[in-house]
């Protein structure tokens, strides 16, 4: 199900999406520690990227450890790292936030020393919730209404489950545009921060990496993006149909990681 596209020679790395291309939630999609040798095996770095902001870097460690695979924290780089380095760059330490989110984007916020807050805050940033109810999102549309940065760690609008496509970030978003007014400044994909943060940490340069995930206008439009091979893997949100409309074309089109892995 590809397009037989050369392998540049000069490939070291390869950057994951994790979210329908790993797993659909708790189900692993393939062999995993069986494609992780293979990556092993062909000499490549590894580094996973997500714009899933619910998890924290040591519960992605602990989920790809149940599933057989074991990584190291650095090289899991996800959509709260990006919110934090955003805050940082604009905010000063102990500045007032509010959050729509999990732990994953709680944790790192407070890490970096900025304080989770309802009212006054300088910062409305919104994850994917689980438990998102009414009350939260009147509080949004307020601080947003008060002049608050209206911050996301992605817009995707649906996410991947065993059971089908649910709404994602983005469904959220779309309610909060509507009632406040004001558009979303988005950090993750297909912004290049998180590529950015995993190449640097892998020490490669994009005509070095190939980027591969299931979601058009996320993974693979930030790799055209920022100038890298890309894979689309049809395990997840993509279809066939979709990445038939897509243009340029994503560099590989795989059923699933294992078959792209096999190919490159």
């Amino acid at each position: 199900m590809n397009q037989n596209f050369p392998v540049k020679k000069s490939l070291k790395a390869l950057i994951l999406d994790m979210d329908g291309v790993l797993w659909k939630q708790a189900e692993p999609i393939g062999d995993l520690p069986n494609i992780f040798k293979k990556v092993k095996e062909k000499g490549l770095r590894v580094a996973l990227v997500t714009n899933n902001a619910t998890l924290t870097v040591q519960q992605y460690v602990d989920k790809l450890a149940k599933f057989g695979v074991k990584l190291e924290p650095d090289q899991i780089i996800n959509s709260p790292q990006a919110v934090s380095y955003y805050l940082r760059k604009h905010y000063p330490t102990g500045s007032k936030v509010y959050i729509i989110g999990e732990a994953g984007l709680r944790e790192e916020v407070i890490k970096d020393g900025y304080t989770i807050a309802e009212r006054d805050v300088v910062a409305m940033v919104v994850g994917m919730d689980w438990q998102l109810n009414f009350e939260k999102l009147c509080r949004a549309t307020l601080n947003i209404r008060s002049g608050a940065e209206f911050i996301a760690t992605n817009g995707d609008r649906t996410f991947p489950t065993p059971e089908g496509l649910v709404p994602g970030v983005g469904a959220i978003l779309s309610l909060l545009e509507t009632a406040s007014g004001q558009k979303p400044l988005i950090l993750g994909k297909p912004e290049p921060i998180l590529y950015e943060i995993a190449m640097n940490h892998l020490q490669v340069t994009p005509s070095e990496s190939l980027i591969v995930g299931d979601r058009l206008e996320t993974d693979i439009l930030g790799a055209q993006k920022i100038g890298s091979l890309s894979a689309v893997v049809l395990s997840g949100v993509s279809s066939m149909s979709d990445v038939e409309k897509w243009n340029p074309p994503p560099d590989f089109i795989c059923q699933d990681l294992e078959e792209l892995i096999d190919l490159i």
